[in-house]
């Protein structure tokens, strides 16, 4: 069952959240998310995919995604005005996704009855740490921090996959090569295709 790793809500405070930490959701998606995961531990035979903030390419494009929609706006206006930059969060290609649910179908006795983070150990990154690694693939980018006004979207932590890893599962993707597909990508692209976002 993919869930979230919303769930942690503010647990930014330098220590790594694992399975065991505490939750603190804080929006409605990760309460009901972490509602789902709770029901799903009481049937047993369960295996529960705690998700970073997904990223990547696709054909029915999410460009509501962190990564993605910095990437955009990054690409199409060349500004990204950034909230609290020091907010963290854990991030995974889309492709890592699928690659963990083939992992626990091929290795579900190993891993069932169990939670677990999913998202690279490389990026736990702010949101200021991912613009300025955007701005390497769009050297021309402006980089706006407002320190006056406040994210509405208030998550902060970072994750541990330890794991996740330790039962053999490793990512593929890092952030940086998943910036540098989504450049390329939105450079086929034109920005009305994607309404008003």
């Amino acid at each position: 069952m993919p869930t979230t790793n919303s769930f942690y809500g503010k647990g930014g405070k330098g220590n790594f959240c694992d399975e065991t930490s505490d939750v603190n959701p804080i929006s409605e998606y990760a309460l009901q998310k972490y509602e789902v995961e709770k029901k799903l531990i009481s049937f047993g035979n369960f295996i529960s995919f705690r998700l970073a903030t997904v990223f990547g390419a696709s054909p029915r494009m999410r460009n509501d995604l962190l990564v993605n929609d910095f990437v955009f706006r990054a690409y199409f206006d060349r500004v990204l005005n950034i909230f609290e930059g020091n907010f963290k969060r854990n991030y995974i290609h889309l492709i890592d996704v699928a690659r963990a649910f083939s992992f626990a179908i091929n290795n579900y006795d190993k891993l069932k009855n169990n939670i677990y983070n999913i998202g690279l150990s490389s990026a736990n990154l702010s949101k200021l740490e991912l613009a300025n690694k955007i701005k390497l693939f769009i050297p021309d980018l402006l980089i706006i921090e407002d320190r006056a006004k406040k994210d509405p979207d208030q998550r902060n932590y970072i994750v541990s996959n330890n794991k996740i890893e330790k039962t053999g599962f490793k990512t593929i993707i890092n952030i940086d090569d998943g910036i540098e597909e989504l450049v390329k990508y939105y450079g086929t692209q034109k920005k009305y295709n994607f309404g008003n976002i």
